[in-house]
């Protein structure tokens, strides 16, 4: 009890660190190139990976290893590249209409599990999806005659990040968790580092503090997440995740003046729902399987 209580205390530091990091990418993004952003981040982010690698059992020789290097080295460069998206979302939508959509996650997770993963999803999840997807619809507001063009950015951007989870949990049937964190940070900072120079913009003295805090931000809020992972399960973390979008929605409306619809609050209640659901059904069906003597493939998850 003890150490899950423990875990939640580190979700919720990672969460509430992840919020200042959104904010401050915001900021920074409205500024200058989201690609500049995102390569000093991917810097500091790189460099703790590392660290971290060399700190862990076997030491950094073994987190390079892998069975599956063209596919880990795919899901660091698409970390990076959505990185550049959310951050142009931030500046160009803004915090809480993006994180608003960003909800829906885990419903296109489920959706690109079918074909990528093999998985059957069963009535119940497919429910979930379709209610979860029609909340998005409603943030999106499709009946008021026409839809922003500008929230395809974030739609965009949860549809890679669902790629990105598909083909983690790919190279996680080989591979070490340590081995793809550090494919991740490395990877996508040789990626963004190449492209990155193109964009360079000096920028202002404070500024750099503000960067500066956006690295420390970037590390600390990774540390606690993969502390609570060590500790509780991913249905027990999911639904806290959500707070972000609260915590985004406060600091977008109070310190960057953002205004949300009622459409967006209702959209947001209803994907978060989905969401919820979609993530606690899929552990239900991986209990089941993982007790079941039958091949998963000869099963219709549910």
């Amino acid at each position: 009890m003890t150490s899950k209580r423990t875990g939640y205390i580190f979700v919720l530091l990672a969460i509430t660190i992840f919020s200042i990091q959104d904010a401050l990418s915001k900021h920074l993004g409205s500024l200058y190139p989201p690609v500049l952003i995102t390569m000093i981040r991917y810097w500091a982010f790189a460099a703790f990976a590392i660290a971290l690698a060399s700190r862990s059992r076997g030491g950094l020789a073994a987190a390079v290893k892998t069975k599956r290097p063209a596919l880990q080295i795919f899901r660091g460069v698409l970390l990076a590249f959505q990185i550049v998206i959310v951050i142009f979302s931030f500046a160009t939508v803004g915090l809480a209409h993006s994180q608003a959509i960003f909800s829906s996650g885990p419903l296109f997770v489920a959706l690109l599990s079918m074909p990528l993963l093999g998985e059957r999803v069963g009535w119940r999840r497919w429910t979930a999806i379709i209610i979860g997807l029609l909340g998005v619809l409603l943030i999106l507001k499709p009946g008021s005659g026409s839809v922003d063009l500008k929230l395809l950015i974030p739609i965009s951007s949860s549809l890679i990040f669902a790629i990105y989870v598909i083909s983690t949990r790919l190279v996680s049937r080989v591979d070490t968790a340590m081995t793809s964190f550090f494919y991740t940070g490395v990877a996508g900072a040789v990626a963004i580092t190449a492209i990155g120079p193109f964009y360079w913009t000096t920028l202002a003295p404070l500024d750099w503090i503000w960067m500066l805090m956006l690295c420390i931000t970037g590390t600390t809020s990774h540390f606690f997440l993969i502390k609570a992972y060590e500790l509780l399960d991913a249905a027990e973390v999911q639904p806290l995740t959500y707070l972000q979008l609260v915590f985004a929605s406060i600091i977008g409306v109070v310190i960057f003046g953002e205004t949300i619809g009622l459409n967006v609050m209702a959209g947001s209640v209803i994907v978060v729902c989905a969401g919820i659901f979609t993530v606690w059904r899929e552990s239900v069906v991986a209990r089941r399987t993982a007790r079941s003597p039958q091949p998963p493939s000869s099963q219709t998850l549910s």
